[in-house]
Order: C-alpha cells, then sequence, then structure tokens
C-alpha cells in the first residue's frame, strides 16, 4: 500500500537526509536514488526497506515495485523530496536498502581491483561500473575511500556495484602480503623507469590490480610489495589517465590476457 506523506519531517523519513556521500549506519543502510538505479536494485536480491516517490514513477514502474516484498512504500513530490533530502533534486525516486555483508578474502575469486587511497566517490563509482561490465569479481578499498554504496559512488555505477564483492581493508601492507600467500599476483598500476608496458604483460591466473591515489599514485614502499608494476603505453609528454579510464583499460586488458 502507497503511503502518501503528511510530515516530511518523521523519524522514518530522516534517514534520506541522514546517509549522504560517506555517511553510513551500523545496520549497512545505503540510499539509491535515480529511476535506473533503484530499478536495478529491485531486480536483484538486496533487501529493499522502503521507497520514496512521486506518482509519475508509480505509474511507470509499480509492476517492479510490487515485485518486491517492500515495507514502506511513500509517496510524494520532487518539491517534497528535495525539502526531504535538503537539497534540490531532479529525479523522481529513491530506495533505502541493506547493502550485503563485505566479502572476506578468502571469497574474493580470481581477479580483483584493490584501491589505494582513492578520494573521488566518481572514480569510485566508475571503477566499480567498469569492473562489474567486464567480470572482475572484487573490489578491495581502504576505509579511509568513499565506498561504493554511498549515494553518488553508486548513482555513477548505475548500481552495478551490488555486483561486486566488497572488501573493506585497514592495512594495505598487511593485505598485499595476505593476497600474495595466498596466491595472487599483485600488479600495481604506475609509470616508473621499470614498469611492463601493458602491451608485453602476462597475467597470472590469480590477479589483483592496484590503482594508486589520483595525484599521488602508489608509494613506493607499496610498490615494493608488489609483483609487478605496469604502465599503459602513451604518447609522448601526456603522463597519465584519470584513475578510472586506466583501471577500465587494464582491467580490459587483463580478463583479455588471462582467457
Amino acid at each position: 500500500m502507497i503511503i502518501k506523506i503528511d510530515n516530511i519531517n518523521t523519524d522514518e523519513l530522516q534517514i534520506y537526509k541522514e546517509l549522504r556521500e560517506n555517511a553510513f549506519r551500523s545496520d549497512r543502510s545505503f540510499i539509491a536514488d535515480s529511476p535506473k538505479v533503484v530499478n536495478l536494485l529491485l531486480e536483484s536480491d538486496l533487501e529493499i526497506k522502503s521507497i520514496l516517490a512521486t506518482q509519475e514513477y508509480y505509474d511507470e514502474f509499480m509492476p517492479l515495485v510490487q515485485s518486491k516484498n517492500i515495507p514502506k512504500v511513500y509517496l510524494t513530490t520532487k518539491e517534497e523530496m528535495s525539502r526531504i533530502v535538503g537539497h534540490k533534486i531532479h529525479h523522481n525516486c529513491m530506495a533505502h536498502g541493506i547493502r550485503p555483508d563485505d566479502i572476506t578474502l578468502e571469497g574474493a575469486g580470481e581477479r580483483i581491483i584493490m584501491l589505494d587511497n582513492i578520494t573521488s566517490s566518481e572514480n569510485v563509482g566508475s571503477i566499480a561500473r567498469s569492473a562489474a561490465a567486464l567480470g572482475v569479481t572484487s573490489y578491495f578499498l581502504p576505509k579511509s575511500s568513499p565506498h561504493p554504496f554511498n549515494r553518488r559512488a553508486l548513482r555513477v555505477s548505475m548500481g552495478y556495484a551490488h555486483r561486486l564483492g566488497i572488501h573493506v581493508y585497514k592495512d594495505i601492507f598487511e593485505t598485499i602480503a595476505a593476497l600474495k600467500f595466498a596466491g595472487y599476483r599483485v600488479y600495481a598500476a604506475e609509470v616508473t623507469e621499470d614498469s611492463t608496458p601493458l602491451s608485453s604483460l602476462h597475467v597470472s591466473g590469480k590477479w589483483v590490480l592496484l590503482m594508486g591515489h589520483e595525484g599521488q599514485g602508489i608509494a613506493q614502499d607499496i610498490l615494493d610489495l608488489c609483483d609487478e608494476i605496469v604502465s599503459i603505453e602513451m604518447q609522448a609528454g601526456i603522463k597519465s589517465f584519470n584513475v578510472g579510464v586506466a583501471a577500465s583499460i587494464l582491467m580490459y586488458s587483463f580478463v583479455l590476457k588471462k582467457q
């Protein structure tokens, strides 16, 4: 049954204002917005706690909404939705869901994309979307990076972050050591004098691709722990790609070379 909102300040609606960017609750709640993202998540097996949407959205997508057992389905207007979230919005629906438990290292599969202190939610989301599209199994991130289920990252990934096993690590040195012990070959993406050109790289059966900070790259003490450093050949005078673009090129090549 659709619940028409009479009071936008009710406790049940506060989560839509509370969970901005990197904010999370201990119950793994997240907020998704825009029809494409919300609809993709409705088609998944994720738990959806509530939907906040306009009549226009329900008119078009009610069969999909009814296919899920959603406890609360709220009817609102764009104006009310803007007041609830605290800023102007351009979409007509949002959803409150529960993200999956993080995976363990043992359940990571053979293909891992790993970030070292990426700071941009857009880059985290872009890399998640590419990883899901290319068949990478797991996404390793530090606690300091935006989470793939924060609102902006999830929107940029178009919701496909839910297709990846996500592991948030505490210490990059311990994590790389544990991955190597588990049989992974760890490749660091960095431009150095002794890096292997991507065109001549041989990819192992179990691999980890480590991407560095947008501006600072990967520190030398972390590079020293990796098995191999790989770089993408570029025209003279060009120093680097955007990290999301570089990750996509590298993941595509790694998956193709492994096949």
